[in-house]
């Protein structure tokens, strides 16, 4: 076993005898202004990343950096109110931390939330978007040596985000009368957001969201086996002319965020009830 690997094991042993031995099926990970989902949680226990050994401490805008363990629509659900970012500092051990320690826990099944901007010029600030595919251009977390008791050397990427949990997402959304639109998610470095010549190159190749997140723990979550769902809000809409006076702004991504919270929450807890532990 690696030292990373007892890193891992010694964070979902310390969370496990936190939470009592709680074996939860499903894992979500809120991302900026989205933690007011983990509130739906009920029996919860509340473990702040900086208690749990070997875990960074989220300092991004909106991110409350905590574990949370508990029940939603009567499933076994953790929640990561809060992640953690390569801008930050952290390497992308540390950035899918989180990820790899919900599947020693016995997670199945990994929703991903996350504020993005609006690439594509059809979306709207407030939309809500499945994530169908990405586009990477962070380093890959799984470069390294190759965590052969989490999965293979080489695990294929052809349907990341799962054809069914997507399904799921577009019935729950009709039932709901909530409209969802769907689209390729960018994720690059940042901490910057993007000039409008990268926003015009990144159009072109096929990106409709713009974002700095969700992309390593999706491609950590795949080769680990656990089943992905990723959806962005657009809080703000991407910059392509140098002449507009529209600037991007951290704390307005973060007001956005918190109007659609509600619309994303009751999409979750639908999606979440319709499926089987």
């Amino acid at each position: 076993m690696s030292d990373y690997e007892k890193i891992l094991k010694t964070a979902a042993d310390y969370i496990s005898g936190r939470s009592g031995g709680f074996t939860p099926s499903f894992g979500i990970v809120l991302g900026s202004g989205l933690g007011s989902l983990a509130d739906h949680i009920e029996q919860s226990v509340v473990i702040p990343y900086s208690e749990i050994p070997g875990f960074p401490v989220s300092t991004a805008i909106g991110h409350k950096g905590n574990f949370i363990c508990g029940i939603l629509e009567g499933r076994r659900v953790v929640a990561m109110q809060g992640r953690f970012h390569y801008y930050e500092g952290n390497d992308m051990q540390r950035v899918v931390i989180g990820v790899r320690t919900m599947k020693l826990l016995g997670v199945k099944y990994l929703f991903l939330s996350n504020a993005a901007g609006g690439c594509n010029p059809a979306y709207n600030v407030g939309d809500l978007v499945v994530i169908t595919d990405h586009i990477n251009l962070m380093p890959n977390p799984l470069v390294g040596p190759n965590l052969d008791s989490f999965g293979e050397r080489f695990p294929d990427m052809t349907c990341v985000y799962d054809k069914g949990l997507r399904e799921l997402a577009a019935e729950s959304a009709k039932e709901l009368g909530i409209p969802v639109k769907s689209g390729v998610y960018l994720a690059s470095t940042g901490p910057t957001y993007e000039t409008p010549a990268e926003v015009r190159f990144y159009r072109s190749i096929g990106a409709d969201l713009l974002g700095m997140s969700t992309v390593p723990e999706a491609v950590a979550a795949r080769h680990c086996g656990l089943k992905v769902f990723g959806m962005s809000v657009v809080t703000n809409k991407s910059n392509d002319s140098s002449e507009s006076r529209v600037l991007n702004d951290g704390q307005d991504v973060i007001r956005m965020a918190d109007r659609a919270t509600a619309d994303m929450t009751a999409l979750f807890r639908r999606i979440i009830s319709k499926i089987e532990e």
